[in-house]
């Protein structure tokens, strides 16, 4: 029974500026270290062949010790991996695929589809049909040769493509690399492993998306997976199962505090995230001063734990109550700038205003446990 690995959109050489230099590096790393995870992946269940369906890199001017450490991490496997060129790494005249060639850079198992033509494994039971792109975008569908490519009696039929099914996927994602729907069962393939949607989806049974192994965009699709393809021979339908694969999960919470109950929620949904994640988080509604602080003490207990966390509290209110004030013991001037700043959180600068009042707060609490003074 040959059994493939489908992957796609590693996206070697990304880069994460909006996370800052301490997180972003180890996000770009991380997908490296995924690649290692995928050859290790592939070794422990002896698959016949790697299918990376485009988008390896993320552009053509990645550094040559990028390009190097990529390969690198194919190392794990033996076998055969198959690349083909996406819309982020086209198969130009001069491109990152003809560099990585210069520099002797690639590993004897590494077969790149460069080129639109059978590529036959007749040890291993099958051929790759591949639609490689030859320019960042094509208006014309790149798989449709598949349909007549005459491959050896036996053999599996696999295509491999990059682009957007037309008619299938979200319209305002469609990309001008067009791939017909019924691809698959034109050209007789008995699998056609796709990539350039990073999220795991299943188009029909023979056709899939695999999605990025790491994730990168704070949206639920299935991405941060791998797909472990099975045929029994050619014609049956693949049995295709996703595996979890990527190190980071990206998780997008807006949440609402209104009373107590709600901010014991939000504590223990955040305690409980069990892996190093990337998290924005977007809060609205109102706490006391008490609350604040919890808050506050769960905010950077999370952000020690995770790899990233954002935090956005603009629509946040601090609304102290009258036991909070009367337990910072503000009295006279500071009484009246608490209250200022109460009212200013009404107004035109609400973000200011909040974080002014918790500063107050928090140098009140300090000057009563004997701390800075006020």
């Amino acid at each position: 029974m040959p059994r493939f690995l489908h992957t796609a959109d590693w996206q070697i050489g990304r880069q994460y500026d909006r996370f800052g230099p301490e997180d972003g590096p180890a996000l770009a790393q991380a997908r490296l270290g995924t690649v290692e995870r995928i050859a290790a992946l592939a070794t422990e269940l002896a698959v016949d062949a790697v299918l990376v369906a485009g988008d390896v890199f993320d552009a053509q001017t990645i550094s040559d010790r990028t390009l190097r450490r990529l390969f690198l991490a194919t190392q794990g496997y033996a076998g055969p991996w198959i690349m083909l060129p996406g819309n982020h790494d086209a198969a130009l005249a001069e491109s990152i695929w003809s560099r990585a060639q210069r520099l002797n850079a690639v590993p004897g198992n590494v077969h790149l589809a460069l080129t639109p033509e059978v590529m036959p494994f007749a040890e291993l039971g099958f051929a790759i049909l591949p639609a490689p792109l030859t320019q960042r975008q094509s208006f014309d569908d790149l798989s449709a040769w598949f349909d007549h490519a005459q491959t050896p009696p036996g053999l599996l039929r696999i295509g491999l493509a990059h682009g957007s099914v037309q008619g299938i996927l979200a319209e305002d994602i469609d990309s001008p690399n067009p791939i017909d729907p019924q691809r698959a069962e034109r050209a007789r393939l008995d699998y056609l492993a796709l990539g350039d949607w990073h999220g795991c989806r299943r188009i029909d049974d023979r056709t899939w998306y695999s999605g990025t192994p790491e994730q990168d965009r704070f949206k639920s699709n299935g991405a941060g997976q791998v797909l472990d393809v099975r045929l029994e021979a050619p014609g049956d339908a693949p049995q295709v199962t996703p595996i979890a694969i990527g190190e980071f999960t990206w998780l997008q919470w807006q949440r609402r505090l209104q009373v107590a109950s709600d901010l014991d929620a939000l504590i223990e949904e955040l305690d409980q995230v069990e892996r190093s994640s990337v998290i924005s988080l977007t809060l609205e509604g109102e706490l006391d001063l008490a609350g604040e602080q919890r808050l506050q003490l769960a905010l950077g207990r999370a952000e020690a734990q995770h790899r990233v966390l954002e935090c956005d509290l603009d629509g946040l209110r601090l609304l102290p109550t009258e036991a909070d004030i009367a337990a910072l013991q503000a009295d006279g001037y500071l009484d009246e700038v608490i209250g200022q700043l109460r009212d200013m959180q009404q107004a035109d600068e609400p973000e200011l205003a909040r974080e002014a009042l918790g500063i107050l707060a928090g140098l009140l609490r300090e000057r009563q446990a004997g701390g800075t003074t006020a």
